[in-house]
């Protein structure tokens, strides 16, 4: 793999023009197809296989004007102190918004009376109109939506507290400035890493133009596909990470080789054959976990890491051909200030008329052997050679300082992060609703004025679909319909059970229950459960099946799917990713390793993101307004996510040190050489995905608030105290051993070079030979 990758990065060096203007003209196409698509489609909570969808699927049969998926909204209405809203006036004020519901757009299906429906409080303050659009919530055009919020304006000019709940009025999320900020952060430690605007923003260049490609055809796609506006979110957020992440390790080793007398061409070919070939492999675990999703079978979490594993093979594409391609424009200005001068000052060979001074050759000898005692980084038997004359950076030092305290490092590592995963012992599941959102909003005002009026329970009703085909000889729907309504109206967390409503055959009822108890509660949920229960033996008795649905039941069938499909989908993604990792470092500790500290972090992870959003924890630091159970994707889609990018660093870091122990270095000194050259980009790269993350914090969508903390404190954990002081402990402890593997394996395993072996081979051998690699000798530092 490292020679193909190796030629390609020659190959798109020399033919720049050509390379930049495919990546230009793919951007273009792009655009053009989503700045002509149509709308993005609706969020799907779609669930093959549960109850809750076999019920909708039934609704949309049996009752084919319901019109089960279409948006809502509850337009409340509350009178002020010692009024009603049976007073003619408030009644009145009622009666003409309810109008203005059903004449203000073609796409309201229809509206329910207040009074009509007798949903009317106790005390009489309260009310409310159920409208029903024959559209999803995503589908309404802005007049529909306009129209809603003109509608409640009578009502507030007589005095009325009027809000609007419901999915009607849901929007496209919005990340605001924080986003900007994160990129703006990513370019200054791009800056501080390369010292040079222009290398500093090849990586932000690259992946802006990745991260547009695959955003655009995610748009252009999304009405053919049904993908919904978060994909396109969170498929920016992981692109944006990755693309500067992969373009960041091409730059960095290119220059590195640089610094060693490489000629540009020969520098990029070598960049993208040994970092390139860890970009491949990194890339593929990312891709491996966020497909396996699939595995969940659940449509809008498949589409989701479909798309963002699609904009990773295109962040890992750009960074094998573009990057190349644009460092061959940017010549010398890809390299620091210093670096630019010294050709210069080295045009002076002509100047060897000074030969005269052959005696000096003594005196650089004395340094030299001055300079080893000096050397007060050549720590015993740990100790590499640094080099003559070379100063140890930070992550040298730190590698050191490992390798002396292996024991001590572990255990504080450990247990601080189990410490942080503490709190994941009390993760609690759900889907938000308006409950959830801020206390500013008019859906979460309407929520509070219904549960005041008319109990925490009618937020989320839960609907049951009676089908009578089947019902036994001498049984009918409405017998089988009244058993049910008596049944489920006398268990506890059941406050009202409505009268049934039978469709045009005749064969299929539905009722609606309302619960005592808000829709994210375990009581609820358990309701659900003593439903199902409940009418199963009614169904034994009359033949008369009875499903439960509704989106309170929705969530609780989503979470227990999702905690049914997590331990395979883990099963499967870190057992792909540990073969994987077997092949690139030709071991079986070291995957294995990587694949225990990624679960450290990504439950400490988890641990963080229940202190902070469902205990409240430094809430308004992140600018959570509304507690509760974190959302049910949320686990199994950071597990994906996290084990894809954990892996990333593993494979940057541990490869180097792979490559070093592979070229004659002991285990201690593979270590700092890793450190060495990978610890200061790994640093950069991870406090950029970090700030690329943290950037969708300031989302107005709870669920991408909460992921983009989640992955940015996962990724936190898993670079600077998983892979920064676990793996260099680990590896210190195991020595050669963490280098085993079996001769068995070894020949069943092929072997991809991930470490340059072979090229290095095959180049040295045609330097021998006076080919092209003897270019270097011409020009060692060419700009």
């Amino acid at each position: 793999m490292a020679t193909f990758l190796y030629k390609l990065g020659r190959f798109a060096f020399r033919r720049r023009r050509f390379v930049a203007l495919i990546w230009v003209a793919l951007l273009a196409v792009a655009g053009v197809g989503a700045a002509t698509a149509s709308a993005p489609a609706a969020d799907s909570f779609s669930i093959p296989g549960t109850e809750a969808q076999r019920a909708f699927d039934l609704l949309d049969q049996r009752f084919p004007g319901a019109n089960a998926d279409g948006a809502t909204a509850r337009v409340v209405f509350r009178a002020p102190e010692g009024e009603s809203m049976k007073d003619p006036a408030n009644k009145a004020a009622v009666e003409r918004t309810v109008h203005a519901l059903r004449s203000g757009s073609s796409q309201v299906d229809r509206v329910a009376d207040p009074y009509a429906a007798k949903a009317l409080s106790k005390d009489g303050r309260t009310a409310y109109a159920q409208v029903s659009y024959k559209v999803t919530g995503f589908e309404l055009s802005d007049a529909s939506k306009d129209a809603l919020k003109d509608a409640t304006e009578d009502g507030r000019d007589a005095g009325l507290t009027v809000e609007t709940g419901g999915n009607a009025l849901q929007a496209i999320p919005e990340t605001g400035a924080t986003e900007v900020i994160g990129i703006a952060i990513s370019a200054v430690v791009l800056v501080i890493t390369f010292g040079a605007l222009i290398a500093a923003g090849l990586p932000l260049l690259t992946a802006l133009i990745g991260v547009g490609i695959g955003v655009s055809t995610i748009t252009a796609l999304s009405s053919t596909l049904d993908l919904s506006s978060t994909t396109s979110t969170l498929a920016t957020m992981i692109g944006l990470a990755v693309g500067i992440d992969y373009a960041l390790f091409i730059v960095s080793r290119y220059r590195a080789e640089i610094a060693e007398g490489r000629e540009r061409e020969e520098a990029a070919g070598r960049a993208v054959g040994t970092a390139g070939s860890a970009v491949v492999f990194a890339g593929l675990t990312v891709v491996i976990a966020l497909v396996g999703l699939t595995v969940v079978n659940i449509p809008m979490l498949t589409k989701m890491g479909l798309a963002a594993a699609g904009t990773v093979v295109i962040a890992v594409l750009i960074a094998l051909t573009l990057i190349p391609a644009l460092l061959g424009f940017a010549g010398a200005r890809a390299l620091p200030r210093k670096v630019r001068k010294a050709p210069k000052a080295s045009k002076a060979p002509k100047a060897p008329k000074a030969p005269k001074a052959p005696k000096a050759p003594k005196a650089p000898k004395a340094p030299k052997v001055r300079k080893v005692p000096k050397g007060r980084e050549a720590d015993e038997a740990h100790g590499p050679r640094a080099g003559a004359g070379e100063r140890p950076n930070m992550g040298t030092r730190w590698a050191h300082f490992v390798l002396r305290r292996p024991v001590a490092v572990l255990l504080t590592a450990v247990i601080g992060l189990g410490v942080v995963a503490i709190p994941a012992t009390s993760l609690e599941l759900g889907l938000p609703d308006d409950g959830s959102q801020p206390t500013h909003t008019t859906q979460r005002k309407a929520y509070d004025l219904l549960s005041d009026g008319f109990g925490a329970g009618v937020n989320g009703p839960l609907m049951l679909v009676v089908d009578g085909r089947d019902a036994h000889a001498g049984e009918s729907v409405k017998s089988a319909a009244a058993r049910v309504a008596k049944k489920v109206g006398g268990l506890d967390d059941v406050a009202v059970v409505t009268p049934p409503t039978f469709n045009k055959a005749g064969d299929t009822a539905m009722l609606n229950v309302v619960p005592k108890s808000k829709p994210s509660s375990v009581e609820t949920e358990d309701l659900v459960h003593d439903i199902r229960s409940t009418t199963h033996g009614i169904a034994q008795d009359t033949g008369a099946k009875t499903l439960v649905t509704g989106t309170t039941a929705m969530n609780v069938d989503v979470s227990q799917k999702l905690n049914d499909a997590l331990v395979p989908y883990l099963a499967l993604v870190v057992g792909l990713a540990f073969l994987l990792l077997m092949v690139v470092f030709r071991s079986v500790l070291v995957p294995l390793k990587a694949a225990l500290g990624f679960l450290l972090s990504v439950v400490a992870a988890l641990g963080a993101v229940v202190a902070v959003f469902q205990w409240g924890w430094l809430s308004s630091v992140f600018g959570v307004e509304q507690t509760g159970p974190i959302m049910s994707m949320m686990p199994i889609f950071m597990v994906g996510v996290v084990f894809g990018l954990a892996m990333d660093y593993e494979v940057f870091l541990v490869t180097r040190m792979r490559e070093a122990f592979v070229h004659g270095e002991r285990p201690g000194e593979a270590v700092v050489t890793g450190f060495r050259h990978g610890a200061r980009v790994v640093t950069a790269a991870a406090v950029i995905m970090i700030s690329v993350f943290a950037g969708f914090i300031g989302s107005s969508d709870s669920m991408i608030k909460m992921i983009g903390f989640g992955l940015a404190i996962a990724v936190f954990f898993d670079a600077f105290l998983v892979r920064m002081a676990i793996v260099p402990a680990v590896l210190a402890l195991l020595g050669r051993s963490a280098w085993w593997l079996p001769r068995w394996l070894q020949k069943l395993l092929p072997n991809v070079d991930v470490e340059g072996e072979g090229l290095r081979t095959q180049l040295a051998d045609t330097h021998a030979d006076g080919g092209a690699d003897a270019s270097n000798a011409r020009e060692p530092a060419a700009v």
